[in-house]
């Protein structure tokens, strides 16, 4: 924001004169507000200070400044996650019994997001909506996503999530699917950044807890808008910008732009701090120098993240599809190693997820019914699961994700692994049979006593039905996945 003197007027009506005398320094917007009450005057053939001061157009957005308080929470907020792997909001994906396993398996301290929930069924009282708002017993650093475009719901939605225990409060403005767009929602509110800024704005200097933004690079190929977007949204008061680096349009067909991402992350622009009006009470005008980028996209093995979070100059990094397939991401990437578990120890992992959604849910027949709403769908990620040692792949993930690549086996042969020198076990865990095979496992983890009780009950499985279940997905040779999510998932930007 910049700040001008009024040019001198023409004292040739007492508006004039009474302006002269109040004459100081003024900003775009006081000016303009003025200059609306001055008469239009003759021109004149004597040159005059008004030839050489043409009038200027007011900003289209100028921000309201963010109180001290809520600076230093911003502060706070970025000095607890800098350097982090973030858990990103994921739908169906992201609910509390699978964001308590990324957080034991990660160590405790890391950063979740919920499910984007819509502010205003939210505000209405819907049961689906307020349950988004309820945190895992062990999430230190808990972000609510909400989707909306009015400043008032989003300040109330904000006010109901520091309530429920929320670190701060997140706008979805990624989200590409046609039941957010429809609405003018999610990424439909990138095409017009500077009615963003106001809205963001209008949140964050209001909200009791800080706020952040996620975003998509743009609408379309055409319409690549993330640097002005990322600037508003500085001006605006986001504590923190997530980028996903693909378009609304690409949804997951195409990698992550991180060049893009990295460009904006490093650019430094610097913001005044600038005081506005006279007076002993000094009003004021603030915001933080420059917004944090937390970059999203194509993340599936601790390298990978740890090259991220060097390289590309962001803030933290955000996982969700690679979280999906391997949860135990979050300890890989604390330890810098990969861990080589062996499928007993998976199959140990996936029970105590199971044991979270009979605490979550209930263990009973009701509570069965809403668990499996989610775990079965998991081992459509689960089972996209193969070693991949940064010894054997690390150069070829510089060259393309290896979350969309495309693999000729379950097998893993660069390594040497051939299918039929797999166990049973270990290729059911890779069997993307949705109708049979992932049903089956999750049953058979709900009704395991044990983890060696699952692992029984697993081989079984594989002993009576894996050739037939191989047959009708076509999983025995040809992997046929990409790692590209499911219609389901692209919800959340």
């Amino acid at each position: 924001m910049h700040l001008i003197t009024a040019p001198p007027l023409i004292a040739s009506s007492n508006c004039n004169s009474m302006i002269l005398k109040r004459c100081k320094t003024y900003s775009y917007r006081t000016l303009a507000t003025h200059c609306q009450r001055i008469p239009t005057l003759p021109a004149t053939t004597s040159g005059t200070d008004s030839d050489a001061n043409p009038p200027l157009p007011p900003p289209s957005f100028v921000p309201t400044s963010l109180s001290q308080e809520q600076l230093e929470r911003n502060s706070q907020l970025l000095d607890s996650i800098k350097g982090k792997l973030i858990l990103a909001p994921l739908t169906r994906g992201g609910n509390l019994p699978f964001r308590r396993l990324c957080i034991e398996l990660g160590g405790g301290d890391v950063p979740t997001f919920s499910e984007m929930a819509f502010a205003r069924q939210l505000l209405k009282g819907d049961p689906k909506e307020k349950a988004m708002l309820r945190k895992a017993p062990n999430e230190q650093i808990f972000g609510f996503q909400i989707a909306t475009k009015q400043i008032d719901e989003g300040v109330a939605a904000a006010k109901m999530a520091a309530e429920a225990g929320a670190t701060f409060i997140d706008l979805n403005c990624g989200c590409p699917i046609y039941e957010a767009t429809r609405r003018g929602l999610g990424s439909s509110l990138l095409k017009k950044p500077k009615k963003l800024a106001r809205l963001v704005n209008g949140i964050a200097t209001k909200s009791p807890i800080p706020v952040t933004v996620k975003v998509r690079v743009g609408i379309n190929s055409s319409s690549i808008n993330i640097e002005e977007v990322t600037e508003l949204l500085r001006q605006a008061g986001a504590a923190a910008v997530s980028i996903h680096g693909r378009t609304a349009e690409a949804r997951y067909k195409k990698p992550a732009s991180w060049e893009l991402i990295q460009k904006v992350a490093e650019s430094k622009v610097k913001a005044e701090v600038v005081v506005v009006g006279g007076g002993g009470g000094g009003g004021g005008y603030h915001h933080q120098q420059q917004v944090p980028i937390i970059g999203n996209g194509d993340v599936l093995t601790h390298y990978e993240a740890t090259r991220r979070l060097g390289d590309h100059g962001c803030h933290a990094v955000m996982v969700g599809r690679g979280a999906l397939t391997k949860p135990w991401i979050f300890g890989e990437v604390r330890d810098g190693k990969e861990y080589d578990l062996t499928s007993q120890e998976r199959i140990g992992i996936y029970r105590q997820l199971t044991t979270y959604m009979k605490e979550h849910f209930g263990d009973d027949d009701k509570g069965k019914r809403k668990a499996f709403y989610f775990l079965p769908w998991h081992f459509d990620f689960l089972t996209r699961w193969r070693p991949l040692p940064e010894g054997v792949y690390g150069e070829l993930s510089k060259q393309q994700p290896l979350i969309s690549t495309r693999w000729d086996s379950i097998a893993c042969t660069a390594m040497g692994q051939r299918v039929e020198d797999m166990t049973l076990l270990d290729r059911l865990l890779s069997c993307d049979n949705r109708e049979g095979a992932h049903p089956a496992m999750a049953d058979a983890l709900w009704e395991a006593g044990s983890d060696q009780d699952a692992v029984v009950k697993f081989k079984k499985l594989a002993e009576e039905h894996l050739v037939k279940w191989e047959e009708q997905s076509g999983s025995g040779g040809d992997d046929g996945r990409d790692g590209r999510d499911r219609g389901d998932m692209e919800a959340q930007g």
